[in-house]
């Protein structure tokens, strides 16, 4: 590992100067996913910003019935909080799907959101990987990919983003609040993560030398009957092959509102936006559950060896769904 310096900020303008003035600096919170990077030298900060300290550590209900969530809330705080398992429960469920205790103590939301989007060649620094190092080459197109993209890939990366959490909040139509260098700004989730095209080293849309400092999540009734699904190779702390985090809200056998978002099948969150079309307004069955998916996957391009994930999201599409609207018409 290469030799860092370390440095607490005290708040977030400092936090942010001390970025500017070393680009080769990096925000330190929980570590999980950064400290291994570095191990296996794959990450090689000159200095690390300890941002664990500021006070972005509370979930807070606003007065227009949205969620604040801090940078430096833990999963586990996520996780337990009331509020959410009351007002977003598939959030809660995703958090408790990913990694172990052990992490989740560690692990922030900030950190969660900016967690690698990976597979095994990017932490393998004898293989080409176009993210580690551009130019080079994908490894896992012509490699071990079963557990790879079906959707939005391109032959520079064929990765998958890892978070739980972030699917979940795809759903939900988070907000990303932001320190910047210019002041506070906010950034969309949807926008927050780049399409992986032919410079997959970059991952997301933040301004250079940003620090997260919460999660907003607006009011949705919808999302107080959610779900998270998550299916993995084993049942301890894996990546999921195919997860969904989906709310249903039914009326008279009618979809009013639906929110769909997929894991484990792009390079980021996908929010089934086109599923979520054919849905509303149209009966809540089993067939017309199929439909959806269907219309959402219609744009997949499954690789030779994870062609299983279609029927796999599909199935869970049905299931989930079905699964909610008995809930709902209890």
């Amino acid at each position: 590992m290469r030799e860092f310096d370390y440095q607490r900020a005290s708040d977030a303008p400092e936090a942010v100067a001390l970025l500017a003035a070393n680009p080769d600096a990096r925000f330190l919170g929980g570590g999980t996913n950064l400290v291994d990077l570095m191990k296996t030298g794959v990450e090689n900060p000159a200095l690390l910003v300890d941002v664990r300290g500021l006070p972005l550590d509370r979930i807070e209900v606003a007065g227009d019935g949205s969620l604040k969530i801090g940078a430096t809330v833990t999963n586990s705080d996520l996780a337990a909080d009331p509020e959410v398992r009351r007002r977003y429960p598939a959030l809660a469920e995703a958090v408790l799907a990913g990694a172990s205790g052990q992490l989740r103590n560690m692990a922030t939301v900030g950190g969660n959101l900016l967690q690698r989007t990976r597979c095994g060649y990017f932490g393998d620094t004898t293989k080409p990987c176009n993210k580690r190092t551009p130019g080079s080459g994908c490894s896992a197109l012509t490699g071990e990919h079963h557990n790879h993209a079906i959707l939005d890939w391109s032959e520079h990366c064929v990765a998958t983003n890892p978070s739980d959490m972030a699917v979940a909040l795809a759903a939900f139509d988070a907000v990303v609040s932001l320190h910047t260098v210019d002041g506070d700004t906010e950034l969309p989730l949807s926008e927050f993560y780049l399409p992986v095209g032919d410079t997959p080293d970059r991952e997301t849309a933040l301004p250079p030398g940003a620090l997260i400092t919460g999660v907003t999540l607006p009011a949705a009734p919808v999302a107080a009957r959610s779900r998270y699904r998550k299916v993995r190779e084993r049942a301890s702390y894996a990546f999921a092959n195919g997860s969904i985090a989906a709310a249903l809200d039914v009326e008279d056998g009618t979809v009013r509102d639906a929110r769909l978002a997929f894991g484990a099948v792009a390079s980021r969150p996908w929010r089934a936006l086109e599923a979520e079309r054919v849905l509303t307004g149209g009966p809540a069955t089993a067939e017309a559950f199929a439909a959806a998916a269907d219309a959402e996957l219609a744009a997949a391009r499954p690789l030779p060896q994870n062609g299983y994930k279609v029927p796999l999201i599909r199935n869970l599409v049905v299931d989930v769904l079905t699964e909610l609207t008995q809930e709902t018409t209890r």
